[in-house]
């Protein structure tokens, strides 16, 4: 009993911790929430699953077997006693009793037995007369189910584990371990799974996870095992027709609902239904539960813009949400191969552009926490839905992978319109972001234009050329400061202001930024007036206003181009268009412990009433005649001698004496 209550204790500190926090997030969250050193710690007692850890299901067979133990062993010998009326108690041992009344009769044995019967039929006693020599020994006791209690709160333990083991990972590891399923590791289609990935459709207990798209439909679940999957086929096919979500006015989502088809392959009997969270599909002992949502498969029409070499032509191609997309870039080392990995797309993005944070892209399951209400606080005036953005992993040709966001439309920050491109090496870390400004038709053409042009050696001379000459004091000094121009816009664009100051000493470095700095800006509007030349469209003014406008812009070109050798893709890519479609996130479980637990409950909340509301009481009257008279002696015991029980014993204690009179 000691071991089991042990046990019972390591299983309520778990369930704390797991009801603390939330289960069965992808690592990265986890990551997040408390850094790498303890995330590794914790991964080891895998505290993320609890539910379904191998300590933890140990710990519950455990207390299982231990409380079976006891009660098999214990339950026969407390039945027994509730059976019994210990009457073979001796009438000598009764002195022992704390609890105990004398009193002598002038009546006959059988009158004071008789007498004392009724009264104790009358408060609900049960008893048993023994005859010993010539005295007689009553037992009486009433509240034996009090046992009882203790019979079934202990079942209830057994019971309740055994539907968390029901319902645990526990029958489909039964199956990896013993039955040859292995979990599949490579990426294949359902309908190329072998048997030995695949569960039976009468798997008695599962819970899988199902990702639907708008128009489509699945049979099968997906069950996560180790490193792998298994599959888990359903008794119904199951079609996602439309599926619909509200938004607060901060851009998460109030509700979310599918409007599914259920069809039954063994009748062709179709129906629909909408499935809400915590409103459920039940059809053939398995339950469908609206988990979450993600995208599912949007087509995506881009623009990519070359970041390397002299091109500067863009060029249109497609992709979609969730499957790679190949594609090439002309550089200076000819034709680059890139492996595009599409992995979001988001259409609303409500953010607060008050202050001097960037927007970050927000994880699904953070929108889906949101439906909680605590998305809809305080009014903010300052939010603004930016538009949409897409989100896409690019695998360079060294290995290196690099995950990318960019906003279709540009953004207004500190006074500037602006487009924004961020870049991070793992989901762990938080998005770095570089402002490209936008022309004066709300795209990053002139921007790329200028950024080809640096590679292009004639135009980089010819802008320097024009520098020098405007600013040069004598024609003496035009040729060294055209020299100094094009050599620090080559640096610059190869590798920033890092570049232009890294074999400076340190304290010479301010002095040469406070004239690079101006000089690059300069040639940079030189360039930009001469490609205009080129397209043929008007020069700028470069007075007044839109004097300072123009400045403007091209002082968020210069700081746009210095944190370009930080933006490691060869290409730039914007969003042109695209067709959204929605995927629901189910979760479908069959649950047999379920009512096994609800057995285990019922079973526990009988024993704790008995035991806490039904007092186990008995009484002993030793009857020894004495000449006509007799002598009688009572005791009476309780196995928790409260405060009421005394009060019961001073009205017992009364009431034989007065019947003994």
């Amino acid at each position: 009993m000691r071991f089991a209550v042990s046990l019972l204790m390591f299983i309520c500190v778990a369930s704390l911790i797991g009801t603390v926090l939330q289960q069965n997030q992808a690592a990265n969250t986890y990551i997040d929430q408390f850094g790498p050193f303890w995330f590794a710690i914790f991964d080891k007692f895998s505290i993320w699953h609890i539910y379904n850890s191998w300590w933890f299901l140990l710990i519950m067979a455990f207390l299982v077997v231990s409380t079976s133990i006891c009660v098999v062993r214990n339950s026969p010998k407390m039945m027994r006693d509730a059976r019994s009326f210990r009457e073979y108690v001796r009438g000598s041992s009764l002195r022992s009793f704390h609890h105990r009344v004398e009193a002598t009769s002038n009546a006959a044995p059988a009158e004071n037995l008789l007498r004392i019967q009724q009264w104790l039929k009358s408060q609900g006693y049960k008893f048993k007369v023994r005859q010993d020599g010539d005295s007689m020994i009553l037992a009486a006791k009433k509240g034996s189910a009090n046992r009882l209690g203790y019979i079934f709160a202990h079942t209830a333990i057994v019971v309740i584990c055994v539907g968390g083991l029901l319902d645990s990972e526990l029958p489909v590891r039964l199956q990896v371990w013993l039955g040859g399923k292995v979990p599949i590791t490579d990426n294949m289609l359902i309908s190329e799974v072998p048997v030995s990935g695949r569960l039976s459709p009468a798997n008695p207990s599962f819970r899988a996870n199902m990702l639907v798209p708008e128009g489509a439909q699945s049979s099968s679940g997906i069950i996560s095992v180790d490193n792998g999957v298994l599959v888990q086929p359903l008794p119904f096919n199951l079609k996602l027709n439309k599926f619909v979500v509200d938004y607060y006015s901060t851009g998460m989502p109030s509700s979310f609902k599918s409007e599914v088809e259920v069809t039954d392959p063994d009748t062709g009997k179709s129906f629909s239904q909408t499935i809400e969270v915590n409103e459920p599909l039940r059809y053939k002992g398995v339950t469908v539960y609206q988990s979450s949502f993600d995208d599912g498969g949007s087509k995506l029409q881009l623009v990519g813009y070359p970041l390397v070499g002299a091109g500067n032509k863009p060029f249109d191609f497609n992709g979609v949400v969730g499957k790679p997309t190949e594609i090439t870039v002309n550089s200076n080392q000819g034709q680059m191969p890139l492996a595009i990995d599409f992995s979001g797309l988001r259409v609303i993005n409500v953010e607060d552009l008050s202050g001097d944070t960037l927007p970050q892209p927000k994880a699904v399951m953070e929108h889906v926490a949101s439906v909680t209400g605590s998305a809809a606080g305080a009014k903010n005036d300052h939010l603004r839905n930016v538009g949409p953005s897409v989100q896409y992993r690019i695998v360079g040709n060294d290995g290196q992978a690099h995950e990318y966001t960019n906003y279709m439309l540009p953004l207004m920050l500190d006074g500037s319109l602006v487009f924004l491109a961020g870049v991070r090496e793992t989901a762990a870390q938080p998005y770095r972001y570089i402002r490209i400004p936008a022309d004066a038709d709300n795209s990053v053409v002139e921007f790329m234009n200028i950024r080809a042009a640096l590679a292009n050696p004639a135009l980089l001379n010819e802008a320097a050329l024009r520098f020098s000459t405007k600013n040069a004091n004598t024609e003496l000094q035009q040729p060294l400061l055209h020299k100094a121009a094009v050599g620090a816009l080559e640096t610059f664009y190869k590798a920033g202001f890092n570049g232009i100051i890294e074999k400076v000493p340190e304290k010479d470095r301010e002095k040469v930024l406070g004239f690079a700095v101006p000089m690059i800006q300069l040639s940079l509007m030189e360039l930009r007036d001469i490609l205009r030349e080129q397209a043929g469209k008007p020069p700028l003014d470069h007075t007044g206003q839109a004097g300072q406008d123009a400045d403007a812009w091209v002082q968020m070109t210069l700081l746009a181009l210095a944190n370009l050798p930080d933006y490691p893709a060869p290409v730039f890519m914007t969003l042109k268009g695209f067709e959204q479609i929605e995927a629901s996130v189910f979760q479908v479980a069959r649950s047999p412990g379920k009512n096994t637990v609800y057995l285990g409950c019922l079973f526990l909340v009988i024993g704790v009433f008995s035991m806490f509301y039904i007092r186990d009481r008995r009484i002993w009257v030793w009857i020894k005649p004495q000449g006509q008279g007799s002598e009688m002696l009572a005791a009476m015991t309780s196995q928790r001698r409260t405060l009421d029980f005394n009060h019961e014993f001073d009205r017992f204690k009364e009431a034989f004496k007065r019947l003994s009179t």
